[in-house]
């Protein structure tokens, strides 16, 4: 409850503009919406407002799953390295991962093609998601069995997933959960699969235009208020949106029936946009990988958790504003640290923590009023 406070009032900061100093985002007390003068024998309608989390690519490579062997003393624990960001997650109302790779009970494989450990699954409940998507470039390293094994894993852990399916039933049921008496769904879709030919027609959602409206409408006719789309899209490495996440942004934010879109892939956070008056979060880079500035871009050590502030008020939903918390990857540890409280815990160099936290503000970018980074600023 107490980080979810703290979400909250991190979000009131960026609206307010008073970012203060501090390393790490202060605890509030509850705060109440500003009563409005009433009108002569009419009430206000009440509002509902969801806090949402999601965040970039869980890329398990091979020394990321060698690290989980040590860490579990011969079996394999993903949780130390998501210890720092749980209470974060937790203390959404709703939390959503991406899971990038299959998992299954076959040996592990890192890059190119990848199998993750099952005890995968059981990381990512005990840090807080509940809802994972797992539509992405290498759904489909691993065939329909990878597919299968992964939605396995992941419901005998209780989380729920969509994005691959095991069926074409599967495909056809709507992912929809109560948050706090608000009917939130969420879609998942994937722009590619590295040219692997899906198993079946049905066994991942690929990414059009046509197809998600038609999704969103049936999502919305099974009682959904709030519509999320995730996509797996863009072009590898690169800061800003790809011509083909402009087009899809373009054309879908113009949809009633889609409250939000969010996305990731390319490794590196990208831009927050508003597009057709709608806030669109291209990319929210990744959470957990070994890629480094030993391989690749410095950029893909740093993430985000991305909190999007969802107000429903008379049946009508809307994305007000958005809220992102920006993470390191330390290395060879793998633990995920949430900057601002890093940089006080004295948990890595502040010259690193500085840079990161630079890096990833300076893509995403503020905006006062409905953008911002948790904390405002470091010391």
């Amino acid at each position: 409850m107490a980080v979810r406070l703290c979400i909250a009032l991190c979000a009131a900061l960026v609206i307010s503009g008073c970012g203060g100093s501090s390393s790490q985002p202060p605890t509030r007390a509850k705060t109440a919406a500003a009563s409005k003068p009433a009108v002569a024998g009419k009430s206000q309608p009440a509002a509902t407002t969801l806090t949402v989390e999601v965040n970039g690519d869980i890329l398990v490579h091979g020394p990321v799953w060698q690290r989980a062997l040590q860490d579990g003393h011969g079996n394999y624990d993903f949780f130390p390295m998501l210890r720092e960001i749980a209470p974060y997650v937790r203390g959404a109302d709703l939390a959503i991962c991406h899971v990038e790779t299959p998992m299954t009970p076959r040996p592990p494989q890192g890059y190119p093609v990848f199998n993750t450990p099952t005890q995968l699954a059981r990381a990512i409940k005990r840090t807080g998601w509940r809802i994972c998507d797992t539509a992405s470039n290498h759904s489909v390293d691993m065939g329909q069995y990878g597919i299968d094994q992964t939605g396995r894993a992941l419901s005998r852990a209780g989380v729920l997933h969509t994005g691959s399916f095991a069926s074409p039933a599967a495909q056809r049921r709507t992912l929809i959960v109560n948050v706090k008496g608000v009917k939130v769904a969420f879609l998942a879709y994937t722009e590619m699969t590295n040219g692997i030919p899906l198993p079946h027609p049905w066994s991942v959602n690929m990414a059009s235009i046509s197809r998600v409206r038609h999704d969103a409408r049936v999502a919305r006719r099974r009682g959904a208020q709030v519509v999320i789309v995730n996509f797996h899209w863009g072009d590898e490495f690169v800061a800003q949106p790809s011509s083909f996440q402009r087009s899809l942004a373009g054309a879908l934010t113009r949809d009633r029936d889609i409250t939000a879109i969010v996305g990731q892939h390319v490794h590196i956070v990208q831009p927050v946009e508003r597009v057709n008056g709608k806030l669109v979060v291209f990319g929210e880079g990744q959470i957990l990988s070994n890629e480094s500035a030993a391989c690749c871009p410095v950029q893909t050590e740093d993430g985000m958790l991305v909190f999007l502030h969802i107000v429903i008020r008379a049946g009508k939903a809307r994305l007000a504003r958005v809220t992102y918390l920006p993470t390191w990857d330390r290395h060879p540890d793998y633990t995920v640290l949430p900057i601002g409280e890093a940089l006080g815990r004295h948990q890595e160099s502040a010259a690193v923590l500085h840079a990161s936290y630079g890096r990833t503000v300076s893509v995403v970018g503020r905006r006062r009023g409905v953008l911002g980074p948790i904390p405002p600023h470091l010391r």
